[in-house]
């Protein structure tokens, strides 16, 4: 019997809203509409709701909820360190360090930055995708301002080595960044822990809405505003708060807090549950990406031997995923992740990314299995 809807099988290109969070916002798209800058009831029950989320998401984060500027998203958040630091800060050194792995949000504004004059070096990764931090520490000059290393990546999953990084950034007395977009919620982030700086986090990762985000500055940094304006967000974020949206993040962080670190086993298990199912009927026609150890415990990033990821996924509309490579004027254009990996090109030609989410039920991830399993059944 074919599926009314696909099997949902992408949670990290985004999370559905989950229906706490969804009834937590109603209120403030119609009852309590108010400014959460006006003095009188409307806008102090604005503003209240505000100083909650706030303090939810500091609360996730191990932070100080004056350390929590909520953004419109997490690729405005990392917009902000590295276009704040590095232009108004360029005085103090024009030098920023990435790895070769990094999301757009963060290449395309060291890109940027470049342009007018700073300097970048990116730092290669490992067959897994793992930064070497003797690599990074290597990298710093006495210009380095600023290092921007992802937390967790959002192909293949490989956890970085944040801890020790951010350590070696603070003996050299340089400002360390780190994109968690991915790992919020799924693996448990404590700020003082990893010794970061600035952390972005973005809502539609963690089952609150597509444009929300937030970000942590570790109190004591002076970081400018992005947005000119007026005063929001103690002057780190001018523009009227999208407060529906705010507070739904705030309930989002909230039920990932409760949720950890049990929340991790859970995702684990599903995911190892349909790794398991893959190799047992495919075995050496796949190939599992990532570190096997260290990654998000949601994240199964597998190559299909022969196979060409995208194709299959057409074979199988019955799973909604994503792919290692696109499809461009009848050229396949293989994920700059896998040309970092070093790997062959027919393992990113073949890579599907299966991620499952806090919904994803086990009947699902062996329903799936099955389908991939009969779309990749040898002839004969």
């Amino acid at each position: 019997m074919k599926r009314a809807t696909p099997i949902y099988l992408d949670n990290n290109a985004t999370t559905p809203i989950d229906p706490a969070v969804r009834a937590a916002m109603l209120p403030f798209l119609e009852e309590h509409f108010g400014n959460p800058s006006s003095t009188h009831a409307y806008g102090k029950a604005a503003h209240r709701a505000i100083d909650k989320a706030r303090g939810q998401m500091a609360s996730l984060l191990g932070a100080l909820p004056s350390e929590i500027v909520f953004t419109g998203g997490g690729t405005e958040a990392s917009n902000q360190v590295i276009n704040g630091v590095m232009l108004y800060g360029a005085w103090q050194g024009n030098h920023i360090i990435i790895s070769s792995i990094e999301h757009p949000a963060t290449y395309k504004p060291c890109e940027y930055v470049q342009s007018l004059g700073c300097e970048a070096t990116i730092v290669p990764v490992d067959r897994y995708g793992l930064v070497d931090p003797d690599d990074i520490r290597r990298a710093i000059t006495p210009r380095t301002r600023l290092i921007s290393i992802m937390h967790s990546n959002n192909e293949i999953g490989t956890l970085e080595p944040i801890r020790e990084i951010a350590a070696i950034a603070r003996e050299r007395n340089v400002l360390m960044h780190c994109d968690a977009a991915q790992s919020v919620g799924k693996v448990v982030i404590d700020v003082l822990e990893l010794g970061v700086d600035f952390l972005t986090i973005a809502g539609h990762k963690l089952y609150a809405p597509k444009g929300i985000g937030a970000l942590f500055v570790r109190s004591g940094i002076d970081l400018p505003s992005f947005i000119h304006g007026a005063g929001q967000e103690n002057g780190r974020r001018a523009g009227t708060e999208n407060v529906p949206y705010i507070f739904g993040l705030g309930k989002a962080a909230e039920i990932a807090e409760l949720s950890l670190p049990a929340a991790t086993d859970h995702l684990k298990n599903l995911r190892d549950r349909l790794e398991t199912k893959l190799w047992a009927m495919m075995g050496e026609r796949i190939a599992i990406n990532g570190h096997p150890e260290k990654r998000l415990p949601n994240t199964a990033n597998i190559s299909f031997v022969g196979k060409i990821g995208s194709e299959l996924l057409e074979e199988v509309p019955g799973i909604a995923a994503s792919t290692g490579a696109a499809c461009h004027e009848g050229h396949f254009i293989v994920s700059p992740i896998f040309t970092s990996l070093g790997l062959p090109e027919e393992i990113g030609r073949g890579a599907v990314r299966l991620t499952v989410g806090r919904f994803t039920t086990e009947a699902e991830v062996d329903e799936a299995a099955e389908m991939l399993g009969r779309a990749t059944k040898p002839c004969g």
